[in-house]
């Protein structure tokens, strides 16, 4: 049975043991039940509120500043789920596991993007969060003269998810629409400070003390490939190649490269030395390559000469532009042009100059060079400037043709092909090791907020001109950390933290290396987990939809407007238009989480 389904049978039976006990009156009065949600109740800590809530002018302050940030953020949240909505509608997207039920649940363990080795920092950033928020809407009730009934903590059965903070109905209704959108809007707006209370943080003192270890960082080992067949594991870091250190991932590719023997001797952090018979598995293939090879094939020998590794099939190929491959020891073979397989972008140079837009090509040649791979050919274009023009040899659809193409030109000033590439050999990816190498440098970036290393967030945010605007893309780049694997596929790996198979990947300097690595890494997480939660509570909790703090916010805002327009009856007016954007919310909410799955 799987952890979720686990938990599930114990939830289900805690939920009946407790309904059981509801129904024969055993539990005390300040406990009340909702399902597998338990609330316990009590009228302590009011004095406190009052107590906090004694420089009202400060709060109030503060209350007006969280009532047009959530404002704005609600307008916003507003466009861009309509703007979702109609996409997918026109246009529905291919399903994804970001679009799969299980990954909305903010549950580790049953949301993909949420693993169980950070599930506890991913529960702190949660119950903070609701505190923080909870405690907002309490302590702007006392501000604005509103009377608290009750506060207490919600237990999804014996785990604390949060708190809650009851006004008095009464004393509610009684106050002005002013002091009751500034009491909604201090939930969003405390969680909004949390964000960058803790981001700030992590983005400087803590990512600053994290430092990445040296060696090859194996971040997952493919079945079937040399490293499998050695004993390697996700989690290894490899310090040596043939006796000579190596300091990082480029490194040790380049050790390997340069080490002619087939069994190649690699040593571990733990001083263990591991002989490697290396083996050029396929760990990859693109769908529209020309060549007959799937993943987990062997290629053994091309034109007859036996390879082993990378090397050894780069100068195999590098004078035949068609080539005859052997696979798993002579079982099978395939026969087909050996360059870097692209596919023409509309409206880039290489579609305007001969190859149609959408064209599969594998590209043999540039002015007369040959080019084997992808990594060859890009080599050939980082040495052009914009506006030269190249020969490309090419075979399409069986042909070979020669087309003239003049380079165009980047927003960094650097040349461009306009092509979509394949990695590999005709979009076949080997490895004579037979592992992915995890980007330690690139997520230690990441978590200080920076762009580079990534591709997708490079192009989506280019550079800050100013330390604001570099902060906030910093907090969205946070954002996409748990999934950016996905957002950015070259990275290969998602985040979500400095845990489980990462964690001997990096190591902790500076002041804080006073500390245990465990100690600093479990301050990261949880700096990092909290303002996640806090900031994807901030923006649920903006939806202008009942009964969230935006739906309250929306029916404030129309009021003020209905009251003022020559409607019969104001209430019926405000009425129609909060439950009319809160069905379109629901409708789009609906759209962007099954869409996907239903209309592709």
């Amino acid at each position: 049975m799987e952890t979720w389904q686990l938990l599930l049978v114990g939830l289900l039976a805690y939920w009946a043991a407790v309904s059981w006990a509801q129904s024969r009156g055993l539990l005390p009065s300040f406990v009340h039940t909702s399902g597998p949600i338990t609330t316990l109740h009590t009228k302590r800590g009011k004095r406190f509120l009052d107590w906090m809530a004694t420089p009202k002018r400060l709060w109030r302050a503060w209350g007006n500043f969280g009532l047009g940030l959530a404002s704005v953020v609600l307008v916003g949240v507003l466009i861009a789920l309509v703007l979702v909505a109609i996409t997918t509608l026109l246009n529905p997207p291919e399903p994804t596991s970001i679009s799969q039920p299980s990954n909305v649940l903010v549950i580790p363990g049953v949301n993909d993007f949420l693993p169980l080795s950070v599930a506890p920092e991913i529960i702190a950033g949660l119950f903070i969060g609701i505190v923080i928020h909870e405690f907002g809407h309490g302590l702007m009730c006392r501000v604005e003269g509103i009377d608290v009934e009750s506060m207490g903590v919600a237990l999804l059965a014996v785990l604390p998810v949060g708190a809650f903070v009851e006004p008095d109905q009464d004393s509610q209704a009684d106050a002005d629409r002013g002091s009751k959108s500034r009491m909604f809007a201090a939930g969003v707006t405390n969680n909004f400070l949390v964000v960058v209370v803790t981001l700030a943080l992590l983005f400087g003192p803590v990512a600053g003390a994290v430092a990445v270890s040296d060696g090859g960082l194996v971040g997952e080992v493919h079945d079937g490939t040399a490293a499998a067949a050695a004993g390697f594991s996700g989690g290894d870091r490899i310090t040596a190649v043939g006796g000579a250190p190596v300091a990082n991932n480029t490194a040790f590719r380049q050790a390997l490269d340069e080490y002619d023997d087939p069994t190649v001797p690699v040593t571990l952090a733990s001083n263990e030395t591991v002989r490697v018979e290396r083996q050029l598995s396929v760990v990859a293939n693109a769908s529209n390559s020309p060549l007959s090879i799937t993943t987990n094939d062997t290629i053994t020998a091309v034109n007859g000469t036996t390879v082993s590794t990378e090397s050894e099939l780069r100068a195999a190929l590098a004078d035949r532009e068609v080539a005859a491959f052997e696979l798993n020891d002579g079982a099978a073979t395939a026969t087909g042009p050996a360059g870097a397989l692209v596919t023409t972008i509309p409206d880039a140079p290489a579609a305007m100059d001969g190859l149609s837009a959408g064209t599969n090509a594998v590209v043999v040649s540039v002015n007369g060079t040959r080019v084997p791979t992808y990594d060859a050919l890009s080599g050939e274009l980082d040495a052009r400037d914009p506006g030269d023009t190249i020969s490309v040899g090419a075979y399409v659809n069986g042909s070979r043709t020669t087309t003239e193409i003049t380079l165009g030109e980047q927003s960094d000033g650097s040349s461009y092909m306009g092509i979509a590439p394949a990695r590999g050999v005709s979009g076949v990816a080997v490895d004579g090791f037979g592992a992915t190498l995890y980007p330690a440098d690139t997520y230690r970036g990441l978590l200080s907020g920076e762009t580079s290393g990534s591709a997708y967030l490079s192009t989506l945010f280019g550079g800050a001109d100013d330390p604001i605007t570099g902060f906030l893309q910093a907090v969205v780049i946070a954002l996409y950390l748990p999934l950016i694997g996905l957002v950015d596929p070259t990275l290969g790996f998602n985040f979500a933290g400095i845990a489980g198979m990462n964690a001997s990947f990096y190591h902790v300097t500076g002041v804080l290396g006073v500390f245990p690595d465990w100690v600093t890494f479990g301050a990261a997480n949880v700096l990092l987990w909290t303002g996640w939660v806090n900031l994807n509570l901030a923006l649920f909790n903006c939806i202008p939809a009942f009964p969230l703090d935006g739906g309250h916010l929306l029916r404030s805002a129309a009021e003020a407007v209905t009251v003022r327009l020559p409607f019969e009856s104001p209430e019926t007016a405000t009425r129609a238009i909060t439950t009319g954007i809160g069905l379109l919310m629901l409708c789009s909410l609906l759209l962007m989480l099954f869409g996907p799955e239903l209309l592709s």
